[in-house]
């Protein structure tokens, strides 16, 4: 009977002391002003986030497929553009996703391509569908800083869907 006192008691919370207490209000105070501050991405930011760097790194990968195996020489042009400005926007995504807190995914194998006319297809679809993901969540976004990225980079993101499609009609 005695063992099942000292269960009973050593079961029981303690109350927290004044210093304990104040400690636990003032973690909870600073999380709130973390998340009001966007130190809590929504899942739209992260996904959209993700989604960026993957095609990024795809980008960079193709563009230097293009730049090497390009006949063109404005394809191998645009090739180099990509590495060179999607290298850019990928470096500034990575520092904010590590600001964040958001883990990026690992870069893939590009996808390989016929002819140059195949690679500036693919580089106009990509682009519009881009444009278009980049210009909501700079829209739409919750977290002021992934939508000032997303802001500036659809601007450079329309440049390369302009110059694409220009390409992409002196191919045949």
């Amino acid at each position: 009977m005695g063992l099942i006192c000292f269960a009973g008691v050593a079961l029981r919370t303690p109350t927290p002391s004044p210093t304990q207490a104040s400690t636990a209000t003032a973690s909870t105070n600073k999380k709130s002003q973390d998340t009001a501050k966007g130190g809590s991405l929504s899942m739209g930011d992260r996904s959209f986030m993700r989604e960026a760097a993957t095609g990024g790194m795809m980008e960079v990968a193709m563009g230097r497929q293009a730049e090497q195996n390009a006949s063109n020489p404005e394809v191998k042009r645009f090739g180099a553009r990509m590495v060179t400005d999607h290298s850019k926007a990928n470096s500034e995504l990575k520092s904010l996703a590590s600001k964040k807190g958001v883990e990026l995914p690992a870069e893939k194998e590009p996808s390989k391509w016929k002819s140059d006319k195949d690679y500036m297809d693919a580089m106009v679809k990509d682009h519009e569908k881009d444009l278009a993901d980049f210009e909501k969540q700079a829209k739409n976004g919750s977290d002021p800083d992934v939508k000032q990225f997303a802001e500036k980079t659809s601007t450079v993101v329309r440049k390369h869907l302009d110059l694409a499609k220009e390409i992409q009609g002196k191919l045949k």
